[in-house]
């Protein structure tokens, strides 16, 4: 198949090293540990070669042609060009905001700029001296830590990628991705150790050389295990004046996230130097970031490399105020000790701080901006947001866009709408971010697109520098997510006369019931409205006469007490009658790390119930 949105990013990367094995199928990448003075190195052995991604054209020796070099005068050179890459911002912090603090965590821990960048030149000469070498991969399992924010500077900065794993997945899903990226160290937080101990032992049962283990702690720990390292004495044996390993390539990769909620095998999204820098720029120009921002990290880190911001903020000159545990008390309590200014968070993290007790809210001291993405956010979710001093803005993306891809534009003449229609707006995802060249809603079959009549539904589709290079090692998932050109979300949604894009479910959650398309957000939207729902997940019901029925997931808010009859009859009386729910049920509801509902459970579980009648 020729991939058109693939030739030009293959030919930036077939001159890279990394070229020869990025996409190397199911071939193991090897390498042999060995141990020196007692210092455990890993030494890479020759990596066999197998389909490249510039294969995807058909035609990997076509040459790009570059009319610009036959003008007299124009050259390509040290001076004009260098490879786009995130890194390059902390340099820069380091120069511009070297007295300006960049983390604060509790009262323990706080940097500079100037700091932050000394220890990261110390941790990739660290990493470098262990025997990282261009296009390893190196994995961490943490949580909003210091550690979490240097290494994904330091780790580039040693010319590896970084792999930061999911800390919800248990340890036969942690020893397959290790399996799967080839990672060859793995930072673990000291209390995730267990975790991370029981996966290098699967690793071990299925004769697989596991990778270096660095342990971060809270203190330093002596470690008396060849193979084992703790964070802060690795780091300072790192020698401070090690030389950035830059990218060959700004198409080089710099990370793989891993997709959350995967049923099967894994997938690995590859993320570039440039399209890092990149998003990293739109994704502080999309909160409206002003200079110096302090930022609370409620958003995982781990997820699509914290929006890009965990880059972006150095840029910025922002300060990174990490929490560990993610609670309405404690972002209150961040808020109010640190002035925080901006934070982010899926719907999940708004509905936790506007049903939290009055016991753990604080005045905020200034209104705090937060971007929410992840799902779909009810509008009564951010009407009640803004009740508090929150100013609420939407976006939306996928790991495969590295995070925001479009957001909600908010336009100054919607302010003198009345609150619902207002927050029905916001509650849209919009339109496509600075550095987005292309989004719509188009049909899956011909790729046609579909009317912007606020109707018809398609499916969202993606072209942009800001779209992932590819699956890790896997040709046939990348060709068919870019099949005709684009990336296909799986995202359906309808496009509005004013171009704003709106979704209405994934293609594998709508409801077909008796011939209807039933939206699962729209019913969902409905049972927010109820006094008594806190969280509420719809899917289909298999039913004999109509062969699907919505079944609704519902958990009630602390001292509440309704029944299924009452929640049916409410979703009646606000949405046509073929959309309402035919059975409710009461329990917690799954969620990822991310706070992403897991319908995949919620399905099985209806599926489990048959039919109603």
């Amino acid at each position: 198949m020729s991939l058109s949105s693939t030739i030009n990013m293959s030919h930036f990367f077939k001159d890279s090293r990394l070229g020869g094995w990025f996409f190397n199928g199911s071939n193991q990448a090897h390498f042999s540990c060995t141990t020196t003075s007692g210092v455990a190195k890993i030494f890479p052995k020759t990596l066999k070669m197998s389909k490249r991604l510039c294969q995807l054209s058909g035609d990997h020796d076509r040459q790009v042609s570059e009319p610009w070099a036959s003008v007299e005068g124009m050259i390509k050179c040290d001076a004009n060009y260098v490879p786009l890459t995130p890194i390059s911002f902390l340099e820069r912090a380091a120069n511009v905001f070297s007295d300006r603090t960049s983390v604060i965590y509790g009262s323990s821990v706080t940097y500079t700029w100037e700091e932050t960048y000394a220890r990261c030149i110390k941790l990739a000469s660290a990493l470098v001296q262990l025997g990282i070498s261009r296009g390893d991969v190196v994995a961490t399992l943490a949580p909003n830590v210091p550690a979490m924010q240097e290494l994904h500077f330091a780790v580039p900065m040693a010319g590896a990628i970084l792999c930061t794993l999911n800390t919800r997945l248990d340890s036969a899903m942690i020893s397959t991705l290790l399996i799967h990226s080839e990672a060859k160290v793995i930072f673990v937080d000291q209390q995730l150790l267990q975790l991370a101990q029981g996966a290098i032992s699967l690793l071990a049962i299925k004769k697989t050389q596991p990778p270096l283990l660095v342990v971060i702690s809270e203190k330093s720990k002596n470690i008396d295990n060849s193979n084992t390292y703790e964070y802060e004495s690795l780091l300072k044996s790192g020698h401070s004046d090690f030389s950035i390993r830059w990218p060959i390539s700004e198409f080089d990769p710099i990370s793989i996230n891993y997709t959350s909620g995967t049923t099967s095998g894994p997938k690995g999204v590859v993320y570039s130097h440039r399209g890092a820098y990149l998003n990293s720029i739109a994704t502080f120009l999309l909160h409206e970031m002003s200079s110096l921002p302090i930022y609370l990290w409620t958003v995982p880190t781990f997820h699509c490399n914290g929006w890009c911001l965990i880059w972006g903020l150095a840029a910025f000159g922002g300060t990174n105020v990490c929490l560990r545990h993610v609670s309405a008390k404690e972002i209150f309590e961040s808020i109010s000790l640190y002035n925080v200014t901006y934070m982010g968070g899926a719907p999940t993290v708004l509905n936790m701080i506007v049903n939290s007790s009055p016991r753990d809210r604080k005045p905020l001291p200034h209104k705090v901006k937060i971007m929410t993405g992840g799902s779909p956010p009810p509008p009564q979710i951010l009407s009640r947001m803004e009740e508090l001093g929150f100013g609420v803005n939407h976006l939306y993306g996928l790991t495969e866009t590295y995070g925001p891809g479009i957001y909600c534009l908010w336009k100054p003449e919607w302010d003198s709408l009345p609150p619902d229609e207002r927050f029905t707006l916001k509650a849209r995802q919009g339109v496509q971010h600075l550095c987005l060249e292309e989004v719509d809603v188009r049909d899956s079959a011909t790729m046609e697109k579909v009317p912007a009549d606020g109707v018809t539904m398609g499916e969202v589709m993606f072209r942009a520098n800001t779209v992932m290079s590819g699956y890790w090692k896997d040709v046939k998932a990348t060709e068919e997510a870019f099949r005709g050109g684009r990336f296909h979300s799986g995202d359906l949604a309808v496009k509005h006369p004013d171009g704003y894009i709106d979704i209405k479910d994934r293609l594998k959650d709508i409801i077909i019931s008796g011939g209807e398309n039933i939206s699962t957000v729209e019913v969902e939207r409905a049972l927010y409205r109820h006094p008594a729902v806190f969280e509420a997940a719809v899917v289909a019901r298999p039913d004999n006469h109509w062969g699907q029925t919505p079944c609704a997931f519902v958990k009630l808010k602390e001292g509440f007490d309704v029944s299924d009859k009452e929640i049916i009859n409410f979703c009646r009386d606000n949405l046509p009658h073929y959309m309402a729910p035919r059975t409710v049920i009461f329990q917690d509801l799954p969620k990822t790390t991310t706070g992403k509902i897991q319908k995949f459970i919620l399905k099985e579980k209806a599926k489990a119930l048959g039919s109603l009648f």
